[in-house]
């Protein structure tokens, strides 16, 4: 098994505090999410979208994944979090382990692939034409995809 849990990647940590990453709904840079079987092989130090063992494209899921939607960063108490909108890929045969969440416009830039957030699915998780949903967790500082503690 390549996935070993949910993390954020290092580079992405950096680039943070480089101000590279814009998350506010409005005027914010684009983040995909790219869906791979359990062949896969991530580590924090993963810095770019890879297409190497990513899921085919079937339905309305293509190379490279889907666009997400952003929840506005925001705080609770001491913690700074950001989230994104479920997403479904429509009438698909997928069988995916985990995904990647990456920026295509990091740093104002266009055409990058900077890496953010490596999900494990825990198993494989399948859809047969039909839905192949992803539900983010509750966009709070105990639950959200992205947390600053």
């Amino acid at each position: 098994m390549a996935f070993t849990g949910n993390f954020m990647c290092t580079s992405f940590k950096q680039q943070l505090l480089e101000a590279q990453h814009n998350f506010l709904l409005s005027g914010g840079d684009t983040f995909k999410i790219a869906l791979y079987t359990t062949d896969a092989s991530f580590t924090a130090a993963t810095t770019d979208y890879t297409a190497t063992n990513e899921v085919g494209a079937s339905g309305s899921y293509s190379a490279g994944g889907g666009t997400l939607t952003r929840i506005n960063p925001t705080t609770s108490g001491t913690t700074a979090f950001t989230d994104f909108a479920d997403i479904t890929f429509t009438s698909a045969t997928i069988t995916a382990r985990g995904a990647l969440i990456y920026n295509t416009t990091t740093g104002a830039g266009t055409g990058t692939t900077d890496t953010v957030v490596v999900l494990d699915f825990g198993s494989d998780k399948t859809s047969t034409s039909g839905d192949f949903e992803i539900v983010f967790p509750a966009a709070d500082a105990s639950n959200a995809i992205i947390r600053i503690a």
